[in-house]
């Protein structure tokens, strides 16, 4: 079990490998949601196979690019992403955007736990012919979200080994079904499909980034324990590398099985109708292998969760830090599963929303990196004033200033099913691009305003 908490690793600790941040990001993307989006690319959006193909390359590559860059503050610091993040917002400061980010992971977790207890049910109805109740709704919910919990709660090496395991089954799961789409796809009917407008590829672009968002606070929870002479290419490119490897092909699958069966995109039980499309003898191991996969997607959201809910304040250990989410993912999935009458509106809503509020945390947190931030151990863990990241009252008014702009101009672009800004009609609004806009307000504003000087008196690092 990891028992370090939000204390930097020492560097004669600091024994990990770049390679390992590979299966890590490979699995932070193994989710059958992804044949959901891209099935919705071709049904919603009207786009052909080859536009499809673009919008599954250009996603990832932005999106984890920035997870990659992000990273690199994790060798530097060798410290959890939100503790970082004092050295830019403040000690005080840092609260607000790290609370904010802490709720978002409430419903990030929550979907990604009903749709793990959605697959157990259909194995269990393909398999062995169990339909479900209410009451079997509950425990499948539950012995996922125990599954997550007990994989996050373990700490840093358990879901290095977890992730190292379940990348081999759902990679050779995922090639059966490739093999399958091979042989019994109407790929006449499939590429003769007419390209569909570039304003809605676009779009596609904005809505799959905005999932790869997500994971740039956590960036820097994964390479804690890489030594500071670690590349930072290599780092990079172990995000986008493990990002593309599921995302392109399990959009593309779902793109392809939407030319025949269109369902796939608006169905509330996107995991279920996934196993009626595919023979028993593929759909059962696949799905299989999904409920891993999103189980470490959980598990890897806990563990960061449990950082941040530490940097709000909570004086416990980080195990039971991680429990807090748990319980929370809990009680959410179960309303999510026993309510909700559209489950891929509710899960693109939570996207778009999501990506708006990671973006502005993303935007000063990467200038400031960029600024050859360094950080020092003493002043991350000092939150009494006069620490060396206390600043103006503990807040870093700059950041403070850039990180509430942009997420305002954000939410100016945003329309969900609950919620429309007044630009949402904008061609920014309409190519659901309102995090990119949240990103460059929040980097251009932290960019233009003096960064005040901290209290440690360290100089600026390079990659």
């Amino acid at each position: 079990m990891e028992n370090r908490g939000l204390d930097p690793v020492p560097d004669d600790e600091r024994t990990g490998r770049v390679r390992t941040l590979f299966p890590t990001w490979v699995t932070a993307n193994m989710t059958v949601l992804l044949l959901t989006v891209g099935a919705g690319l071709t049904v919603f959006d009207g786009l052909n196979f080859w536009q499809v193909l673009f919008v599954a390359v250009t996603a990832p590559v932005v999106s984890f690019g920035l997870v990659g860059l992000v990273s690199i503050a994790g060798k530097r610091g060798g410290a959890p992403g939100m503790a970082l993040s004092r050295a830019v917002f403040g000690q005080r400061g840092n609260l607000f955007p790290g609370a904010l980010l802490w709720v978002v992971r409430w419903g990030w977790e929550t979907v990604n736990a009903v749709t793990g207890s959605y697959a157990l049910l259909a194995v269990l109805d393909l398999a062995f012919g169990i339909r479900r109740t209410h009451t079997l709704i509950l425990v499948t919910l539950t012995a996922f979200v125990a599954a997550s919990f007990l994989v996050s709660g373990l700490g840093i090496r358990a879901l290095r080994l977890s992730s190292r395991t379940s990348v081999q089954l759902f990679g050779a799961a995922s090639l059966l079904v490739l093999v399958h789409l091979i042989g019994s796809a109407p790929w006449r009917t499939v590429l003769d499909r007419p390209p569909g407008p570039s304003a809605r590829m676009i779009a596609g672009i904005g809505t799959l980034a905005a999932g790869g968002i997500s994971w740039v606070p956590s960036a820097p929870d994964f390479a804690r324990y890489l030594p500071r002479s670690a590349s930072g290419r290599a780092m990079v490119g172990a995000a986008v590398g493990g990002a593309l490897v599921t995302v392109l092909p399990m959009v593309m699958m779902g793109a392809v099985m939407a030319v025949s069966s269109p369902h796939l995109a608006v169905t509330k039980d996107p995991v279920a109708f996934i196993g009626e499309l595919l023979p028993k003898w593929i759909s059962v191991p696949y799905l299989l292998t999904a409920v891993v996969g999103m189980a470490l997607i959980n598990a890897m959201s806990m563990y960061s969760a449990g950082f941040t809910a530490q940097t709000l304040g909570f004086a416990i250990p980080r195990a039971w830090a991680v429990g807090v989410n748990a319980t929370i993912s809990l009680l959410l999935g179960g309303a999510l599963m026993m309510v909700a009458t559209s489950f891929i509106d509710t899960f693109l809503s939570f996207l778009t929303l999501l990506g708006v509020t990671f973006s502005a945390w993303l935007g000063v947190f990467g200038v400031d990196l960029l600024r050859g931030r360094t950080y020092d151990p003493g002043a991350l863990m000092d939150t009494a004033p006069g620490s060396g990241y206390w600043y103006a009252g503990g807040f870093s008014r700059p950041a403070m200033a850039a990180w509430a702009a942009a997420l305002v101009t954000g939410l100016l672009f945003t329309e969900v099913e609950w919620f429309s800004g007044p630009l949402t009609a904008s061609w920014i609004g309409r190519h659901g691009l309102g995090w990119a806009a949240t990103v460059l307000v929040a980097a251009g504003v932290y960019a233009a305003l003096p960064r005040p000087a901290d209290g440690t008196g360290g100089e600026p690092d390079r990659f």
